[in-house]
């Protein structure tokens, strides 16, 4: 099948994915664009998974400020420098600030929610659900807990400037995109209202 220039690039600057892994996604879906895309978004997170366990030694620490009244600082990590100074990985760690100037999420992932807290939403939900069927306790209480953390913690957050994706999405694409792990190692929000 031949692919129109056109519908590549349109593909690319809709995925910053590279030509070559835009036009195989192109390939296999007969030139339809959705359906690529869809693709190119299933291999990203297979591509995450394997770079999970590679050494973070660079990356670059972004900040955005708002009405000089709230501001936010992220680290966001990466395995070599040429990846770090990227223009686009600066923009991605810059927007990430802009999220957690946005959003003040409590914690980073869902791992780092202390058991405390999911104990004592657990509770809460727990009264909710009595008198359900018991085969079904079980799938309500994992949905009632996820949503009730999505919002606090910010690898689950909806993307402020595009809440079709999470923060764990842009996070993933990235590390598709860059061929490298990535993480957001650490994030500060600062506020003079209070």
């Amino acid at each position: 099948m031949d692919i129109s220039t056109e519908t590549l690039k349109a593909l690319r600057d809709k995925t910053g994915v590279s030509v070559m892994q835009c036009k195989k996604a192109l390939e296999e879906t007969g030139g339809d664009v959705e359906k690529a895309e869809v693709i190119l978004r299933k291999r990203s997170g297979a591509v995450a998974e394997k770079k999970a366990d590679r050494e973070l030694g660079a990356g670059a620490v972004a900040s955005y400020i708002h009405d000089n009244t709230i501001g936010a600082m992220v680290l966001l990590s990466c395995e070599t420098d040429f990846v770090g100074r990227n223009p686009e990985f600066i923009d991605l760690a810059r927007s990430i600030a802009m999220q957690v100037a946005a959003t003040n999420p409590t914690y980073r992932t869902t791992e780092d929610v202390p058991a405390e807290a999911r104990e004592a939403a657990l509770a809460v939900f727990e009264e909710e659900v009595k008198g359900k069927p018991e085969d079904m306790k079980e799938k309500i209480l994992a949905g009632k807990l996820a949503s009730y953390f999505k919002d606090q913690v910010l690898m689950e957050q909806a993307y402020i400037k595009d809440d079709s994706k999470a923060v764990r999405d842009l996070i993933t694409e990235a590390v598709q995109k860059f061929g490298e792990r990535i993480e957001v190692t650490s994030y500060a929000r600062y506020s003079a209202r209070g």
